[in-house]
């Protein structure tokens, strides 16, 4: 794979999963309580925890034939069609107000289900070089997410609009997240021969 489709689906992985991780930082760099030190560190250990437990559920699966361990693109689609479907029973939340880079750290792991889910099917399918190009990619957009976040409390007018439509938006980035993955990892033709082949 190129550099630019590594780098399209790297970027667009991360962008589907953490839309909703966003609001969150909007909501801890708006609380005067959290520094915003341990609101960027917080958030480093919380994604490289997401990350570390996706590089290991991605060794486990690469027992499995490339094709198979793509069929876990199916994730990503069921849980977008999942937020589609919750679209009108979603409520704010309250921000945690507790001080620390561990309370930040949590949040972030406890909101990264979605992550896992996503990173696992696109780790298992790359070698040693795209899987270390995708960690670099994952940590510069970790940072840059931190610093989007902050420019969004002190833009409130552009904040606006992205919490009240940023949960439209994220089924639907969900799924062609996982039909992205599905073709990619050739699950898809995988998918299709055997079916054909059942005539």
């Amino acid at each position: 794979m190129n550099l630019f489709s590594l780098a399209l689906v790297s970027t667009s992985a991360f962008i589907s999963t953490n839309i909703d991780d966003l609001f969150l930082l909007v909501g801890f760099f708006s609380d005067r309580s959290f520094p915003r030190g341990q609101v960027f560190a917080g958030q480093i250990l919380g994604m490289a925890a997401i990350v570390a437990i996706s590089l290991v559920a991605a060794s486990a699966a690469l027992a499995i034939s490339p094709q198979g361990v793509g069929l876990l693109g199916v994730a990503p689609i069921v849980i977008g069609i999942g937020k589609l479907l919750r679209l009108e029973k979603i409520e704010e939340e309250e921000q945690p107000t507790a001080v620390g880079i561990l309370q930040v750290a949590a949040v972030t792991i406890v909101n990264g289900g979605d992550n896992i889910a996503a990173y696992t099917p696109i780790f298992a399918n790359e070698g040693y070089r795209e899987m270390s190009a995708t960690l670099a990619i994952f940590a510069a957009l970790t940072i840059l997410w931190c610093f989007a976040a902050l420019w969004l409390v002190r833009y409130t007018a552009w904040g606006k609009p992205l919490r009240r439509y940023g949960h439209i938006l994220l089924p639907f980035i969900l799924i062609g997240l996982g039909g992205l993955i599905l073709y990619r990892s050739g699950a898809l033709r995988l998918a299709t021969s055997l079916g054909l082949g059942s005539f």
